[in-house]
């Protein structure tokens, strides 16, 4: 279990996900990393890029911070240290336990994600420049996808984990198969 919480450290540093814009007029693709506390740009300037171009449908601008990167690096710091207390004194079942804590709150932060991908692509200026319709009459949304690619006008939308990301499920992953094995020793 201990070597799955240490795998959390990256987190502080690495980018967790990753949204990529392509396009015709971008020969570089615009993007935007998420680390647990901030917004970072992918290529210089890929952020500025991309508020300016969503101003034209009315989108807000990405802001330079968010209320969870207030919150997500004591979280996980918490939920750090209680995972090495845990794998230095707890058992197989206290391994369970702080798995599951942890999926839940990783499912929490990817809803919230997606929350925020959402009110972000549908919360619309109604005096932008130019205005979309869906074929049914009603405003086309910008939303990217939480997870895979999606087409978004002349736009190809890409959204996948990071580095951060992979290595925390990978250390999740340690900390569920430290809880099978102490479960299968404790037989």
């Amino acid at each position: 279990m201990i070597a799955g919480i240490l795998l959390f450290i990256p987190l502080f540093f690495l980018p967790l996900w990753n949204i990529t814009l392509e396009a015709p007029q971008y020969p570089i693709p615009l993007g935007m990393d998420i680390h647990i506390s901030k917004f970072a740009d992918t290529h210089p300037f890929d952020i500025k890029n991309i508020n300016l171009m969503n101003h034209y449908v009315g989108m807000q601008y990405i802001p330079e911070t968010i209320p969870e990167f207030e919150i997500f690096p004591y979280v996980v710091g918490f939920m750090m240290v209680l995972g090495l207390i845990i794998g230095f004194f707890g058992g197989y079942k206290m391994f369970f336990a702080w798995f599951f804590v942890m999926a839940i709150l990783g499912l929490l932060g990817m809803y919230d994600f997606y929350m925020w991908e959402y009110n972000y692509g549908h919360n619309l200026s109604e005096k932008a420049i130019m205005n979309f319709k869906n074929p049914d009459g009603s405003v086309m949304g910008f939303q990217p996808p939480l997870w895979g690619t999606k087409d978004i006008l002349n736009f190809t939308a890409h959204s996948y984990p990071r580095i951060g990301a992979v290595l925390m499920f990978v250390g999740m992953g340690l900390t569920f198969l430290a809880g099978i094995v102490g479960f299968k020793e404790s037989k």
